[in-house]
């Protein structure tokens, strides 16, 4: 094994910021117990924060983003790895505070590590990564609060993102009536192909009024969106719906009344991928390889990128330019 590897680091030295593929050693790696060739990774929205001076995800310089990789194992110290074993691992401090997968190899800790499930490849763990996993979370907690295929249409806000669109094409394969919002005019094939029955403008869930109690429109929704689209879907869900909250593109605010709260039953369920416990997060990973895991996955595929060019892509996602995933082919 060469002791040398390709990374993109990320750097900040006073007023000097950069973004470029360097040159690193294994001994470069921050401790763990396990030592993985990557061979996939993703771009997220975090991993485009990364990549920008005033992102507030990196808090220490040089660092290599990357929130999600999967690979195969070099080196393991714990007992539940072997040499060969094929992995995924995403979230916690990955591509935070912890080197991420935008590297040819990765050191992590064994307890953030899950085996690649029978039924999927390293490519297709990466083309579901963060984004796939959070959604998937997001319809399992719908149906843990009694939301099933009879209740009524399910609403998918954000919808050609990469949380977005897995969440149409887990819900669709799973019967439900799905109706995706985006603002995006030239993408309603492309959710309509991962099965949403009706694709709406964004303004259909938030005109720019905040109402105490709208229209009840939807059972159950699943945003990634936040902010003040978020208090407005709140007050169209039907009684005894849910919605569960992912993101925060359009915000950290959520201006709502406590009307649809306790006028209608409805349930804000929020969801955590990040620190969320290995039992579920093994769980939910047996589901994306089996009933969860789309049909349509190819489709789901924006681009396949190098190392090199993620200088590039990365700012695409602030910049509302990303429809479905953009994986990062590594080895």
């Amino acid at each position: 094994m060469s002791q040398t590897f390709k990374a993109l680091i990320v750097d900040k030295q006073d007023e000097q910021f950069s973004v470029e593929v360097q040159k690193r050693t294994i001994a470069d790696l921050p401790e763990g117990e396990v030592l993985i060739k990557v061979h996939y990774s993703s771009v997220n929205y975090k991993d485009s924060l990364a990549s920008i001076p005033t992102g507030n995800i990196v808090t220490r310089y040089p660092f290599i983003p990357g929130i999600d990789l999967a690979g195969v194992v070099v080196s393991s110290s714990d007992a539940r790895f072997q040499e060969g074993d094929q992995v995924i691992a995403t979230s916690y401090e990955i591509g935070v505070s912890h080197f991420g997968g935008y590297s040819e190899y990765a050191r992590v800790p064994a307890k953030w590590i899950v085996p690649l499930p029978n039924g999927l490849t390293l490519k297709e763990a990466m083309v579901i990564g963060t984004a796939g996993f959070t959604a998937a979370l997001s319809v399992q907690r719908l149906e843990e609060n009694n939301v099933t295929p009879e209740k009524g249409k399910v609403l998918v806000t954000g919808a050609t993102g990469g949380v977005g669109s897995f969440a149409v094409s887990i819900l669709a394969k799973r019967g439900y009536q799905v109706e995706a919002s985006t603002g995006k005019e030239s993408e309603h094939d492309y959710l309509k192909k991962l099965g949403a029955a009706v694709v709406l403008p964004r303004e259909e869930v938030y005109d720019g009024k905040i109402r105490a109690l709208g229209k009840q429109k939807w059972f159950a929704a699943v945003d990634p969106v936040g902010g003040e689209p978020l208090a407005s879907l709140l007050s169209q869900i039907q009684y005894g719906g849910s919605v569960a909250a992912s993101g925060l593109t359009a915000g950290t605010k959520l201006p709502a009344s406590v009307f649809p709260f306790i006028l209608r039953g409805v349930n804000l369920l929020g969801i955590d991928s990040v620190y969320c416990p290995m039992e579920a997060r093994l769980k939910i990973w047996d589901r994306l390889a089996s009933d969860f895991k789309p049909a349509n996955l190819e489709e789901l595929i924006q681009d396949e990128v190098t190392l090199e060019q993620l200088p590039e892509v990365l700012p695409t996602l602030l910049k509302a330019q990303a429809r479905g995933r953009t994986i990062v082919k590594l080895s």
